[in-house]
């Protein structure tokens, strides 16, 4: 499909639901793709990126920035607070703050730096067991702790489960961060991204769309 492709289909979502051109950023997840599909992706002038592994990103992007200026690098992925410090240094946002050891982490880490990357709140909206994310009910609750410890929390960002209809999702996130001040929204993906930009969606997070299939094997 590629990068231009994608990149017409999100400028036509963005006109269908009445929003201004470049309303919602895309972010391109490099996670586990070969360096060439990422340069290709660079030279053709796209600049915000996602990952899911710290290490990964460390690995690749120092030298891609400095080669490719007004890079940046959204961390998507679950955080493991030991590599919080490690995250704060290399991603202009995280999307994936979901406990609050690991607010606390990053609290410790934006006071000694004096700066901190922007804050997601991932939501489990499925209440899924075996995925990450603070649970709906105890959103606003999460959210007010967090803020309380200077956190430049902008937003919320959810996956829905896999194989229903994840518009009721969307909604459902749209109107909790609505309550709660926040403008940001990151959900779509690849086979939603659309859906999500209709129901408001700030950052919309595409890999395999752009990319194409990922090989695990070569990770």
């Amino acid at each position: 499909m590629g990068l231009s492709e994608i990149t017409r289909r999100v400028a036509e979502a963005e006109a269908r639901a009445g929003r201004p051109a470049g309303d919602v950023a895309l972010i391109a997840v490099s996670k586990v793709q070969p360096a060439e599909r990422v340069e290709a992706v660079l030279r053709a002038g796209h600049r915000l990126f996602g990952e899911n592994y710290v290490q990964e990103a460390e690995a690749k992007w120092p030298a891609w920035r400095a080669e490719y200026p007004g890079v940046a690098v959204h961390m998507i992925g679950p955080l493991q607070t030991n590599k919080a410090k490690l995250a704060v240094e290399l991603f202009e946002a995280i999307h994936t703050l979901d406990r609050p050891s690991l607010a606390q982490k990053l609290a410790r880490l934006a006071q000694a730096r004096g700066r901190s990357p922007d804050l997601f709140i991932q939501v489990n909206t499925g209440a899924e067991p075996q995925k990450a994310g603070v649970l709906p009910a105890d959103l606003d609750a999460f959210v007010a702790e967090a803020r309380g410890m200077d956190l430049p929390v902008i937003g919320l960002m959810c996956i829905p489960p896999e194989g229903i209809d994840p518009a009721p999702h969307f909604t459902m996130l749209a109107e909790m961060a609505a309550r709660n001040g926040l403008t940001g929204l990151s959900m779509g993906m690849s086979a939603d991204f659309e859906t999500a930009i209709a129901h408001g969606a700030t950052h919309v997070r595409v890999g395999s769309a752009i990319f194409g299939a990922r090989d695990y094997g070569h990770r």
